[in-house]
């Protein structure tokens, strides 16, 4: 299923982004990341084997600009609020709609001064075979 990669490119699309979203953990630079994370669930298996399903990620920036960090996961979030369409290249789901489970927030400050901030979001799919 290419959702997580179609999900990073329709990111990519919000104009004055800072900086580029990319697949994978942060890097030891300024990076901005999605993931998934725990937690995902099959909602609904039909016998034919497709799923309705509700699948987790996160968004992770990392920065010693506070300000960079806000302007990329609060536009991130806005964005991802009104999302209403996310079309899989290779047909391997249908999106049924996106839910921001926590705005962006801060969980770590290291030794070198970078800051690092989440957002996820729960994204409801069909998926098939």
């Amino acid at each position: 299923m290419d959702l997580i990669e179609r999900l990073k490119d329709s990111v990519n699309t919000i104009d004055g982004l800072p900086v580029r979203c990319l697949l994978g953990y942060l890097k030891p630079e300024e990076s901005f990341v999605v993931y998934p994370l725990p937690g995902s669930k099959v909602v609904r298996r039909y016998y034919d084997g497709i799923k309705d399903q509700v699948l987790n990620f996160e968004f992770a920036m990392k920065s010693k600009d506070q300000q960079k960090i806000h302007q990329t996961l609060w536009a991130t979030q806005s964005f991802l609020e009104d999302l209403e369409e996310l079309s899989s290249k290779d047909g391997s789901f249908d999106f049924d709609g996106i839910t921001v489970t926590n705005k962006p927030f801060i969980t770590n400050l290291d030794d070198t001064g970078y800051y690092i901030f989440n957002l996820d979001v729960a994204i409801a799919v069909t998926s098939y075979k």
